[in-house]
């Protein structure tokens, strides 16, 4: 290596034979033009030394016609008068300075690179270390949040399975209380057949009596058991409890699948790749407490809502015992007013035929009795015929012979007469006796075919309600 600011016409300068160099015009250009001055690194300090002996730089030989240099010929020597004024641009203690301060330099540069390559070492130990135990704590952390989501989730799944067992019995009771429904449908068509068919009793049996008060009870009763049926709410009071509950989970599945994923992650798996800006986007929506305490909410509101339910439940089954037990008060209430009415309505057209027999016979004896007036009055005539005969005939006796005397016919002719109006108005007596007889054997005979009306009517409707539903008929069990 030559150092900077040394002349190319120096004796140790040799041709380079690998140097193809173009032709150097002659120039006049100075040595201080040709070589700018360069220091080194460390170096300003020292006086920098110029030659100064050589004002012009010699011409270059001579080139050959084709214009290219010639390595071969050798440049001139420096005359023997310059040899003697040559010497050395820096001096002895520069030199030694100079290689003083290059040592100094190049251990202390050493001493830096290897404090560098000692703290690098321990960096990157550190660093290793540090990575390490960042991923040993993401991973640790990863393992709590898979136990946390794995105890939200057995919790989630607890609490659905029971809200699911709870919406099944409460499907149950819904269906319970629909047969319930169906039930006592026949009841209600029951009583209103019996209210329609004893519309049809005729006369004085056409009462408001106990077995219609009954009956209008029934058919109410049964109206309101219906609407109040269909008060409970079945159809959506678990559906948004169990809702929240199935999303939730669905998250917790997804979340437990992605996380398990993360923790299984190595270095040496396949699917891992650089995301850059990933660590600056935060698209978090809640924080641990808020996490936990969601599901914590979800649960709680399902647990209110199957405490809901069970109250509703048990709210069903104290309304199908009590309106069982009442259907079936009403129908044995119903059953004794029929029976009852019946015995009455009996009873009354026993009388009633007993009655009848006994104005029959009236009847019978009365026409016997007109028939035996009517005979005495006929036979009462031909005495007064022969009174009255008698009495004209005597009449007719001359002068003084119609003499007033015990013979005189004129009061047996009265009392004759007076027998036969007598009788007469008895026999007109006897046929208004007759006629009330008939009128009443009439109306007897009407009454009497008003009660069998009733009874049949009412035996009827007690046949219609030979079939009740059983208890565990009315209570929804089929």
């Amino acid at each position: 290596m030559e150092f900077l600011g040394t002349t190319q016409l120096a004796s140790y300068c040799g041709p380079k034979k690998s140097c193809l160099l173009p032709d150097i015009a002659p120039t006049t250009t100075t040595t201080k033009d040709a070589y700018q001055a360069y220091y080194l690194p460390g170096y300003r300090h020292l006086s920098t030394w110029r030659p100064g002996l050589f004002r012009k730089v010699v011409s270059a030989p001579p080139s050959d016609d084709r214009g290219q240099f010639n390595p071969s010929r050798r440049p001139p020597t420096v005359l023997p008068e310059l040899c003697s004024s040559l010497h050395a641009r820096y001096s002895t203690r520069d030199w030694h300075h100079a290689n003083m301060v290059q040592l100094k330099g190049s251990e202390v540069s050493r001493c830096c690179a290897s404090r560098m390559n000692v703290d690098s070492v321990r960096l990157m130990k550190d660093k290793d270390q540090l990575t390490y135990q960042m991923q040993e704590d993401s991973q640790r952390n990863l393992g709590e949040r898979i136990s946390n989501i794995d105890y939200w989730q057995s919790e989630l799944t607890y609490e659905l399975e029971c809200l699911l067992k709870e919406n099944q019995a409460l499907e149950t009771m819904k269906k319970r209380l629909e047969c319930a429904v169906d039930e006592l449908q026949g009841p209600l068509k029951v009583a209103l057949e019996c209210l329609y068919h004893r519309e049809k009793r005729k006369g004085i049996d056409l009462v408001h009596d106990d077995v219609e008060k009954n009956l209008i009870k029934v058919r109410s009763n049964l109206l309101i058991y219906f609407s109040n049926f269909k008060l409970f709410p079945f159809h959506s009071i678990n559906r948004d409890a169990q809702h929240a509950l199935e999303q939730d989970l669905s998250d917790k599945n997804s979340a437990h699948f992605i996380d398990e994923k993360c923790f299984n992650l190595r270095k040496t798996s396949d699917s891992i790749s650089f995301y850059y800006g990933v660590e600056k986007a935060d698209k978090t929506v809640s924080v641990p407490a808020t996490w936990a305490k969601f599901s914590e909410d979800n649960i709680r509101y399902s647990q209110h809502a199957r405490a809901n339910s069970i109250k509703l439940r048990e709210d069903a089954e104290v309304t199908l015992e009590s309106t069982s037990e009442e259907m079936w008060n009403q129908f044995n209430s119903t059953n004794l007013a029929f029976n009852k009415r019946i015995a009455q309505v009996a009873d009354a057209k026993n009388k009633l035929q007993t009655q009848l027999a006994r104005v029959l016979q009236e009847i019978f004896q009365t026409e016997d009795t007109i028939m035996l007036l009517e005979r005495s009055i006929k036979a009462k005539e031909y005495p007064l015929k022969v009174a009255q005969t008698r009495l004209e005939a005597r009449t007719k006796r001359p002068n003084i012979e119609l003499c007033r005397d015990a013979p005189q016919l004129v009061t047996e002719v009265y009392t004759i007469d007076d027998t036969i109006q007598t009788l007469k108005q008895r026999l007109q007596e006897a046929r208004d006796t007759l006629h009330v007889l008939m009128v009443n054997k009439s109306n007897l005979e009407h009454d009497i075919a008003v009660k069998a009306n009733s009874l049949y009517i009412d035996k009827k409707c007690m046949n219609m309600r030979n079939v009740f539903p059983s208890t565990p008929r009315l209570i929804g069990y089929t």
